[in-house]
């Protein structure tokens, strides 16, 4: 009888055990890598925006990464303090931050943070160790300091700080927010892939041939002339993949990888792009774009190939974005 206890005792712990790993309590996610090229690397994922729905779309990337190439991946989460619930709009806390310190690789999904200092000085180690990351749509303004004497007031995105104008996003991504090029939930990108001057034989972009997200084009004005730009979109008259293409719009930058150092720090690569909504993820193409990004800013570009896999592991259901369009009364656990 007591061995029959023992077992159960033994199961129940390890359940549990298993269970925390993969929740990490009540804060984040984490995913252990499968067999794959990028077993013992470890990917960490940021969301937090207030409209795009990254809460949704960065686990259902993290579990790609995990599942089909063996990173070990983890998800960060907006967090109520008060409720421990998921949510978005609250811009002062993405619990969990310390996991940088052991990442090779950030992919992150954030828009106008005000995080409290020692969070912000996560990611500060982070950037300045020069370490790969990929910044997707609203990343290009990350950061709303409300505290003029913060540290990190430059990193706002409407910075006027002499050499860090347009903040974080400006100076290390390239370029901040500037405004809606296309019609806001009218209109939709379509990738460019022919007649356009782009570097378009670059490993990045194997098999990534037909990308169309119903998010609109932002404007890029001010992309330093250093960036690699690998595609371009234009805007479309519609919200439907068929949707004809707006020639009377001029075409913007939707995807450039450009190197970058953060105050004397190490000099490192990243990719920054203005798609990224939970629904632009549909498109087996823009997974691709993130796959290949991943292993290119690892330098793994010899893993690249045209037909990597980007299944969907289990039901991905995304939310139409929109302000307060999350949905309530979500927990960590409800993402794994």
């Amino acid at each position: 009888m007591k061995g029959i206890i023992r077992i159960i005792f033994l199961t129940l712990f390890i359940s549990c055990t298993n269970e925390g790993f993969a929740q990490n309590g009540k804060t984040f996610l984490q995913f252990e890598g499968k067999d794959g090229p990028g077993e013992g690397k470890n990917v960490v994922l940021i969301s937090g925006d207030d409209e795009y729905r990254s809460e949704e779309s960065m686990p259902m990337m993290a579990k790609i990464l995990s599942e089909h190439y063996g990173f070990n991946t983890t998800v960060l989460f907006a967090i109520e303090p008060e409720t421990g619930y998921i949510v978005p709009s609250y811009q002062n806390n993405i619990p969990g931050l310390e996991q940088l310190k052991d990442a090779d690789l950030v992919i992150m999904l954030i828009r106008f943070r005000d995080l409290p200092l020692d969070q912000m000085k996560q990611l500060e180690n982070y950037f300045k160790s020069g370490k790969p990351f990929i910044a997707l749509r609203t990343s290009t303004h990350p950061f709303a300091i409300k505290d003029k004497d913060s540290p990190f007031a430059k990193w706002t995105w409407n910075s006027k700080v002499p050499g860090w104008e347009g903040g974080f996003g400006q100076q290390i991504i390239g370029e901040t927010w500037i405004a809606h090029h296309g019609i806001h939930k009218s209109e939709g990108t379509r990738a460019l892939i022919d007649g356009v001057d782009r570097d378009a034989d670059h490993p990045i972009l194997r098999g990534v041939d037909d990308i169309w997200a119903p998010t609109d084009v932002y404007s890029v004005k001010n992309l330093p002339a250093a960036a690699n730009v690998l595609l371009y979109g234009q805007s479309t008259a519609g919200m439907t993949p068929e949707a004809p293409l707006m020639w009377d719009k001029s075409i913007m930058p939707i995807a450039w990888t450009k190197d970058y150092s953060l105050d004397g720090g190490k000099t490192g690569k990243v990719l920054g792009s203005t798609l990224g909504s939970s629904i632009d993820f549909e498109v087996e193409d823009m997974r691709r774009l993130i796959v290949n990004a991943s292993f290119w800013l690892l330098d793994m570009p010899e893993v690249i190939t045209p037909d990597l896999s980007v299944e969907i592991i289990g039901n991905y259901e995304p939310t139409m974005f929109g302000f307060d369009s999350f949905r309530k009364g979500m927990k960590v656990a409800d993402f794994k």
